[in-house]
């Protein structure tokens, strides 16, 4: 495959096909990928499925200037039709689902990629709902086939109930998560081809099209790994490789079945792009112009020795090529593009311009982030790539020697670019910074990259835990008074509504402080029952509380107001019981009173006294904390079961379900992020290695009333905490 080929392929965008894979943990996607890329040629048939060839993060050998497995680019042939197949691997752990969340916004097309034998899992069915939120058409792999016949051991009928029962399942999902419109038109079938079926190991697949073309039956698929000569099990394994390719069904159904870029934009660009879509920018993105303007949404930042930063994203409209100029709508910032490149297999191939349509990267983007808006002039930006779960677990990480303390803060920088997933709060003064990621495995995979690919040595605390304040009452309005005694804040505090709390949380209210004449905000507010004034009074939503100015007629507050909202934003960060973030609560400023000289109202007067006042109301109000918890689906042979419920009654946990299937139990737990710290070695050797946990959601309860103060007591002695502060 010549470069020349993919350029004059990038072009005729009814040919190309944006694709990922999505599926739970160790059920074969990179297997999978490498046979794809074999396919393709991109790679030798003998080391697919052993090189791990888009897993190269381990192995730090040179390999030119690959990229990470953010994009692969293949060329396949269908009828005689070249297909330009760009491909985002995506990783399977939970904790890596901010990965996933991101590559669905380049892709038109997933493959949902199960186990025959374990069938669809809860992280499945989190990467199903996270391609769904970004209308992303989905299909249907189900891979280790051969392990139904030669583990298993089914009967053709039973595993046709098996099938089944995993094609049903995921149209349920789809059913359940989809838009409206989208619900019975997007649901996968074995008739139409949008399901096969396969082992990604031994590189076979089969489609019902497929089949009929090609006159192969099921029966074939069990005659070869019934026989029990080992030597001519492998041929026959080759034999059926060689007459129903993996690469060669799947990017057909893939070709068939997932909606090149122009028609795919044309649905998603009004989920994902707030702007006015009858402006002619607007148009240019819904019909995918490479005439139009530029506009890049980057997923993936990858730091390459040679080139520095590439982004890696999608080109949703216009062409790009060295030299032009751009502008970081979120940086709010210009910069010059320096290279454009496209991917040939997983190798980056700088070319001279990149079209509307395709997965490309872009170097030249200094400091640029996952998510970011790139276009010719300043635009709307796409909206925020919303992750599922949010980071509740930190570490202090500190460079073992003090000379390493900025190459320290460089490296963490470039790791939050890395991975958005992960929280960084850099502390270049003292030295210690926070490292905040989804779980403990997920900061452990962080550190050792540190360690070995940046080549730092640093020291890790234990993993902390981090709690959320907030309040179960109404508090009284408090006042704070400032320094000099000249001006007043009246503050109260009470608890937030559910349904705003929820909506700010999927989104559809905006973070922010709030411009006077916001649409956006007061169509949000009022749709949840919020009227007329109460709307109006909105002036900052700030990570999931709400703050509203109720005052009236005050000749001044045009001039304090900001400073006010900085004062309202650091108590949010630091709340009053053990300086924790402080999540669902409405406050209120009900009336001040203000010194006429302006020299006598500024920041070291304002911001004291709101903080004095917010904090008394709060204490006022019940404040309390509010935990971590994750539900788990925690899966184990039944006799292990009892064992088990011990260990998660042990974790404060709570069993909320328990199914059985055959001869394993599966448990649905809820358990508090602070006891899960050991977790997965615990549940180890309680199941002598035979249990495996993912986590299915994630959410904030009150704190039992019984251990608060405790829990209090060691937050703040762990952060030095005097009695008063």
């Amino acid at each position: 495959m010549a470069k020349e080929d993919i350029t004059k392929l990038m072009k005729k965008q009814d040919k190309i096909r944006n694709i990922a894979i999505a599926a739970h943990i160790d059920h074969g996607k990179t297997t999978f990928s490498d046979n794809l890329l074999a396919g393709a040629g991109m790679l030798s048939q003998e080391t697919a499925g052993k090189q791990r060839f888009l897993d190269f993060h381990d192995d730090e050998t040179e390999r030119g200037i690959t990229i990470d497995s953010a994009s692969v680019s293949m060329i396949h042939n269908v009828k005689g039709e070249d297909y330009l197949i760009n491909l985002i691997d995506t990783p399977g752990h939970v904790d890596f689902g901010g990965d996933v969340t991101r590559a669905m916004r380049a892709v038109d097309g997933c493959i949902i990629l199960t186990c025959a034998v374990e069938g669809v899992m809860p992280q499945t069915e989190t990467v199903v709902r996270q391609a769904l939120k970004e209308l992303v058409k989905p299909t249907l792999f189900i891979n280790k086939v051969d392990r139904l016949i030669k583990e298993v051991k089914l009967t053709p009928e039973e595993m046709q109930k098996k099938f089944v029962a995993i094609i049903d399942h995921v149209n349920e999902l789809i059913e359940n998560i989809a838009p409206e419109g989208y619900k019975e038109k997007w649901k996968v079938g074995v008739g139409e081809g949008s399901v096969a079926f396969g082992s990604a190991f031994h590189n076979w697949a089969l489609s019902f099209p497929y089949m009929k073309e090609h006159n192969i039956t099921f029966k074939d698929v069990i005659d070869a790994y019934t026989e029990p000569d080992d030597n001519k099990l492998k041929e026959n394994v080759k034999a059926l490789a060689e007459k129903a390719p993996l690469h060669e069904v799947v990017l057909a159904m893939s070709v068939d079945h997932h909606p090149n870029p122009v028609d795919a934009q044309k649905y998603r660009i009004p989920k994902i792009w707030h702007g006015d879509v009858d402006s002619e920018l607007g148009k240019s993105l819904i019909n995918c112009d490479q005439k139009g303007e530029p506009v890049f949404v980057p997923i993936k930042i990858v730091v390459d020795k040679h080139a520095g930063e590439v982004a890696s994203g999608r080109l949703f409209s216009g062409t790009l090529k060295q030299g032009d100029e751009v502008y970081m709508n979120l940086s709010k910032r210009k910069t010059r593009i320096q290279q454009v490149s496209v991917y040939k297999g997983a190798q980056r191939t700088v070319v001279d311009e990149v079209n509307a349509g395709n997965i490309v990267g872009v170097v030249g983007l200094r400091d640029v982030f996952s998510g970011e808006t790139v276009s010719g002039n300043e635009i709307e930006p796409f909206e925020a790539i919303k992750h599922i779960f949010e980071p509740v677990v930190t570490k202090s990480i500190e460079a073992t020697k003090a000379a390493d303390l900025p190459k320290l803060v460089e490296v963490l920088k470039q790791v939050g670019k890395e991975d958005p997933s992960i929280k960084m709060e850099i502390n270049e003064q003292t030295g210690e910074s926070l490292m905040s990621g989804m779980g403990e495995l997920h900061l452990e995979i962080i550190e050792n990259r540190i360690r070995s690919e940046k080549g730092l040595d640093i020291k890790t605390s234990a993993p902390i835990v981090v709690y959320r304040e907030t309040v179960t009452k109404e508090g009284p309005s408090i006042e704070g008074r400032s320094p000099n005694k000249h001006n007043s804040f009246y503050i109260m505090v009470e608890p937030l509504e559910d349904n705003v709390y929820e909506a700010i949380k999927e989104g559809l209210i905006p973070e922010g402080r709030v411009k006077k004449k916001s649409q956006v905000v007061a169509e949000a507010f009022t749709k949840l029952g919020w009227q007329g004034d109460d709307v109006r009074n909105v002036r900052n939503v700030y990570k999931g509380n709400v703050f509203m100015d109720e005052t009236r007629g005050e000749v001044h507050i045009g001039e304090v107001i900001e400073m006010v909202l900085e004062a309202f934003e650091m108590v949010m960060d630091q709340g009053p019981l053990a300086r924790e973030p402080c999540t669902k609560m409405k406050i209120s400023l009900i009336d001040i009173r203000l010194h006429e000289d302006a020299i006598h109202r500024g920041p070291a007067q304002v911001y004291p006294a709101v903080r004095e006042a917010i904090r008394g109301s709060m204490h006022k109000a019940n404040a309390t904390l509010f935990e971590p918890l994750q539900i788990h689906l925690i899966e184990m042979p039944d006799n292990f079961l009892g064992t088990v419920t011990k260990l998660v009654g042990g974790k404060r946990g709570q069993m909320i379900d328990v199914t059985q299937e055959g001869t394993i139990s599966m448990m649905e737990a809820k358990i508090p992020v602070a006891e899960m710290i050991g977790w997965s070695n615990d549940l180890r050797s309680a199941t002598e290695g035979r249990g495996s946990s993912s986590i299915k959601d994630q959410l904030f309860e009150r704190i039992p009333t019984s251990i608060r103060d405790d829990v209090i007591k060691r937050i703040r002695d762990r952060k030095g905490l005097a009695e008063n502060q």
